[in-house]
């Protein structure tokens, strides 16, 4: 390091001694972008309406399905990854809790010892023992001064850490209520594309069974029996596709909400029932919901915990200033010894001047650091912005597609009782009632899966915008809990646990 920078130093050391201490190191400044505050898009605006109810934080209840309602409610309970993203907040509370102590002295020490000494001397051929004990006992104490705002900026940092901990159990809670809500709904639309399945077979079936008669009484030509056989076969071997889909779905669910793959008694309610979607609900302006998304805040509390470091490696560039204390007594048990006590105090300088430039290289990189987390925030923003807008206009989409494919499934019911009609009136062949059986498989299926769709953008909706991160479970579980008091004593911290984080 240069010689006017050391000289530079050694003038604000003295400056500061007098005048009293500082925080090293930049303060927190929002890295919020200015075009956050009044973003909309137009897709947004057609794929929400204003209401009051429900609270986008349950989002869910838009659906009024009392099933969904109990899934999520024990997914709540049971959940690994909810688990684990509260012990993180309690890992990060007890870091803060070492970040505090440092304001109080940081090294405290209580040394006590005890020596027997046995001593043997010859004279001639005489030896004569001595016995001798000696016992002291010290404590020592060292306090550093926080003069450069190296603890309390800790302190800063590890408490936006604990803050970014808990948003992340809040986003834990956004990603799990619609994770649970899209497989939930997609093992409903996988049953219901079962029923479908199962009941154009039996229309198929009838039409196959139709026509061998009609060849084996020799009414009619084979092709009509082969494609028809074709036809019938070709949805039947859709049928365990399906059902696999729907076992697949209902175990994926289950390791949701904690359970074993197995039966779900609770789903045999409500089987197959796709809702259908109007628009999503919200509760303030897209903007506002945006920056409230807890993966956003997370991000924006963890520049705020590398802000403060900074000021944590640039307080290494300046001397650190203690107050060091020492008490010792000792006692021997030799004849005319006394007992002593000896106090013994003082400050302490310690100053790494000649580092090479390792602590100013390590400021940089703390500063570096800073700004990949800046980029990090800023990018995590435009991201959800995107994935916002992709979700409204997902929705819209769906909505606009709904209406014609319900229609289109109405038309394809008529267009197979016309064909089969005029089939036995001999007015068609039977390729035309062959062409409506199909068109009507693929529109009522093509309608499901429409459906499924808009559910699913409306759920990506809620939570591109941060709904659903409200719980009124704790932070642990009780026998979690229960657990680690019995493993460690957690003295007051379990108990804040009681209560979950929103």
């Amino acid at each position: 390091m240069s010689c006017p920078a050391r000289m530079s130093r050694l003038l604000l050391c003295g400056v500061l001694s007098l005048g009293g201490c500082v925080r090293l190191g930049p303060d927190f400044q929002s890295p919020t972008q200015a075009w956050v505050e009044h973003w909309n898009t137009q897709a947004l605006e057609l794929a929400s309406q204003q209401r009051t109810q429900p609270d986008s934080r349950q989002w869910w209840q838009v659906f009024t399905d009392p099933v969904l309602d109990h899934l999520i409610a024990e997914a709540d309970t049971h959940n690994a990854d909810l688990e684990i993203a509260g012990l993180r907040v309690m890992e990060a509370r007890a870091q803060l809790g070492i970040a505090l102590s440092n304001r109080y002295p940081q090294f405290q020490q209580i040394s006590a010892d005890s020596v027997y000494l046995k001593r043997r001397q010859w004279s001639g051929d005489n030896p004569q023992d001595s016995h001798l004990w000696q016992h002291s006992a010290g404590f020592d104490i060292g306090w550093e001064l926080d003069f450069w705002g190296r603890f309390s900026r800790a302190i800063e940092s590890a408490d936006a850490a604990w803050f970014a901990a808990q948003s992340n159990y809040e986003n834990v809670l956004v990603l799990l209520h619609a994770q649970v809500a899209q497989t939930y709904y997609a093992l409903r639309t996988a049953e219901a594309r079962l029923h479908i399945a199962k009941n154009n077979a039996t229309l198929q079936k009838r039409s196959y069974e139709i026509t061998e008669r009609l060849f084996t009484s020799g009414d009619n030509a084979e092709l009509d029996l082969q494609q028809a056989k074709t036809q019938y076969l070709g949805t039947l071997s859709t049928i365990p596709d399906f059902e696999a889909q729907v076992a697949s779905t209902r175990n994926a669910l289950s390791t949701l909400i904690g359970r074993p793959p197995g039966a779900m008694p609770e789903l045999h309610t409500n089987t197959g029932m796709v809702p259908l979607v109007d628009r999503a609900v919200l509760q303030g302006v897209p903007a506002d919901l945006l920056l409230r998304r807890p993966d956003v805040r997370s991000a924006e509390a963890q520049v705020a915990a590398q802000s403060a470091l900074i000021g944590v490696a640039e307080a290494d560039l300046y001397p650190s200033i203690s107050l060091l204390g020492s008490i010792v007594w000792s006692a021997s048990s030799l004849d005319g010894t006394s007992n002593t006590l000896d106090l013994v105090g003082g400050p302490s300088l310690r100053w790494d001047v000649f580092d090479h430039g390792r602590i100013t290289n390590n400021v940089r990189i703390q500063d570096a650091r800073l700004q990949q987390l800046i980029v990090v925030y800023q990018d995590s923003v435009r991201q959800a912005a995107r994935e916002a807008d992709d979700a409204a206009t997902g929705l819209v989409k769906a909505l606009e597609r709904d209406r014609i494919l319900s229609e289109a499934s109405i038309a394809a019911e008529r267009s197979v009782s016309l064909a089969n009609a005029q089939y036995r009136e001999g007015y068609s062949d039977f390729q035309r009632v062959l062409d409506a059986q199909a068109a009507l498989f693929a529109q009522q299926d093509n309608y499901l899966v429409n459906r499924n769709t808009a559910v699913n953008s409306l759920i990506a909706l809620y939570k591109a915008l941060g709904g659903g991160w409200y719980s009124n479970r704790p932070l642990l579980d009780p026998a979690t809990r229960q657990q680690m008091q019995q493993r460690t004593d957690w003295g007051d911290l379990l108990d804040e646990a009681k209560e979950g984080v929103n």
